[in-house]
């Protein structure tokens, strides 16, 4: 494969928002929890000579990209290959004492949306992985479409893709595998899809986004590690430190949400219960009374920003 240049292959997302809430012109040790291929964190260490990074990212190939143009920071980035969830490890192993601020761009990559070979779009005919780390030694989605019973399929498909139509695109695909042909490849989904889901001449994306969404998102455990991280990074901030979180589907953009106002505070519970049950603590300040989104010029300037949304709370005396 062609090196990439990580600095043209990825515009960071909501950069100037995130840095307003981060204030890293002021120093201090920040944690970019998803590195990608390494814009967000590049802004900060710019910002002042007396800001650093740790960087996390699970995809040993958008790391060794960040490593590379994160290099003329010397000593001020430190890298680690690791899921964000496991930021409370990488914090400790960092040994540079307590984040100032700490970052989740929760978005594809663009290196893997551009792949020909990840199977995250289908813009490329490749196999179904759709693996976050592809080293990992996880199921792929193809292995998981070969094994998967359709209820299961349907639940997967409606509940992380929102799609209307999951139970019907579940029956295509178990009847498609019970024949002897099951899906193992992008083109092969995306047809399938195309022809089950019934769409409009105004419809802007693909029939098949939703479906490619959930299954990558079951795949790699997304969803399921989310609230945990949130609350993990509140408990690993400085007094006053900054969480800031991107989002690019309302699933994740509802987690975050509720969990900054249960951090805050909010009570969580049906009203009905008499006590409450779901472990709401003031411990921070919501920053952002709604989510922050993308000007109009940088969704034409990067399409793939129109989805983002940024929130952000700051971490308060007990």
């Amino acid at each position: 494969m062609a090196e990439i240049d990580a600095e043209k292959a990825h515009k960071a997302v909501l950069l100037d928002e995130t840095l307003h809430f981060l204030q890293p012109q002021h120093g201090g040790l920040f944690v970019d929890a998803t590195l990608g291929l390494g814009g967000h964190s590049e802004a900060i260490l710019e910002s002042s000579d007396e800001a650093r990074v740790v960087g996390i990212d699970q995809d040993s190939e958008a790391l060794s990209l960040a490593r590379k143009r994160l290099v003329r920071f010397g000593d001020r980035a430190m890298t680690f290959q690791a899921n964000f969830s496991e930021i409370g490890r990488i914090v400790a192993d960092a040994e540079k004492g307590e984040p100032d601020g700490i970052l989740a761009d929760l978005g594809v990559s663009s290196l893997q949306l551009d792949s020909e070979t990840r199977g995250f779009s289908f813009r490329f005919d490749a196999d179904l992985d759709m693996r976050m780390d592809a080293d990992s030694g996880g199921h792929t989605a193809a292995e998981l479409l070969a094994t998967i019973g359709q209820e299961e399929l349907a639940n997967i498909i409606y509940k992380y893709g929102e799609e209307r139509a999951s139970r019907k695109i579940a029956k295509w695909i178990i009847e498609k595998r019970e024949s002897g042909n099951p899906i193992t490849t992008t083109f092969e989904l995306a047809d399938l899809v195309r022809r089950a889901v019934r769409t409009s001449p105004k419809d802007r994306t693909h029939p098949a986004t939703r479906t490619f969404q959930a299954l990558r998102i079951a795949i790699n455990g997304e969803l399921d590690i989310l609230e945990q991280f949130i609350s993990d990074s509140v408990d690993l901030l400085k007094i006053n430190g900054v969480l800031a979180i991107i989002t690019f589907h309302s699933l994740e953009d509802r987690i975050v949400k509720q969990a900054f106002q249960r951090l805050s505070g909010k009570c969580q519970c049906p009203p009905r219960i008499p006590q409450c049950v779901c472990g709401a603590a003031k411990k921070v300040e919501i920053l952002t009374r709604k989510p922050v989104l993308p000007s109009a010029s940088e969704q034409n300037d990067n399409s793939r920003s129109r989805s983002a949304k940024l929130r952000a709370c700051r971490k308060i005396e007990n």
